[in-house]
């Protein structure tokens, strides 16, 4: 079997094989459009820097044995670096992506262009606003946030796509936390992370029926705590500085890998917002 021709994505924590990823050449903040890029936008993005620990990242990755794939980026899209939100894997379908703010919009066409020269067959999703940092699998359950960048529409644009073999939940949150990413995220079949405050009582509900909720702080969310990436067999990839979080996956048996990414963050995202699982094997976790 060729995996170079598959795409397959069953949950936020299977073993990762292959990913895609954008290098942050042109990161910048020109327009603010989110909170976090509010406070840095007079700091600004160091380039080299941000360069260095992006390529630490994508090191740590190939080092557990996992396939990076990196798009060109391009001078007139600031945020490319966040490959999240330009597609997704829902089973065997590879969804692209509609971008909501205009800033980001053309994005999607660099990702469509490398699935075509490689012969991977894709959804596009054209006339709803949708973004994969909205959207969280896992198994047959997928919850997709409802934001300024995500909307009812595309949610059951989605569900007609898939038909009835998955329960697609929509999650509104405050929007202020751009992505549902941003609040909440799966680690295990059985432990998530969460920012309850940004999530209404009945989500908090029903993901408290579902699993072990690791909460994070007000602090950490700020600094992304809950925008980590797991790569498979309880292993994590997190910021250093997220040392509460950090410890409390641990403490349920996560192998924690801390990979700096203060800069990158500076733009509103973290280790998830920058990688799009394409492939995960089944099975592992």
């Amino acid at each position: 079997m060729d995996i170079n021709h598959i795409t397959s994505c069953h949950s936020e924590y299977d073993v990762l094989k292959r990913v895609i990823l954008c290098q942050p050449q042109y990161m910048t903040i020109r327009d603010v459009i989110n909170e976090t890029q509010k406070k840095f936008k007079d700091e600004g993005i160091h380039i080299q820097r941000a360069l260095e620990q992006h390529q630490a990242f994508v090191s740590e990755l190939n080092k557990h044995g996992i396939e990076t794939i990196l798009l060109p980026y391009h001078k007139k899209y600031p945020e490319q670096v966040f490959t999240r939100d330009i597609g997704f894997s829902l089973g065997h379908i590879m969804f692209v992506a509609s971008m909501a703010n205009q800033l980001r919009r053309g994005e999607e066409n660099v990702l469509k262009l490398w699935l075509e020269d490689e012969g991977l067959s894709y959804y596009n999703i054209i006339g709803e606003d949708i973004e994969g940092g909205d959207v969280i699998i896992d198994q047959d359950t997928i919850y997709i946030g409802l934001s300024n960048r995500t909307n009812k529409d595309a949610v059951e644009h989605v569900k007609r796509v898939l038909g009835d073999k998955y329960d697609v939940k929509a999650i509104p949150f405050t929007e202020k936390y751009l992505h549902l990413d941003c609040v909440f995220n799966v680690l295990s079949p059985e432990v998530a992370i969460i920012y309850p405050e940004a999530l209404t009582q009945e989500d908090i509900e029903l993901f408290s029926s579902r699993y072990e909720l690791i909460e994070v702080t007000e602090e950490e969310q700020f600094t992304l705590g809950t925008n980590v990436l797991s790569i498979g067999n309880k292993k994590v990839i997190s910021l250093p500085g997220n040392q509460k979080v950090n410890q409390n996956m641990r403490e349920k048996g996560f192998e924690v890998i801390e990979v700096e990414y203060s800069e990158i963050i500076k733009s509103g995202g973290s280790f998830r917002c920058s990688t799009m699982p394409i492939l995960r094997e089944v099975g592992q976790g």
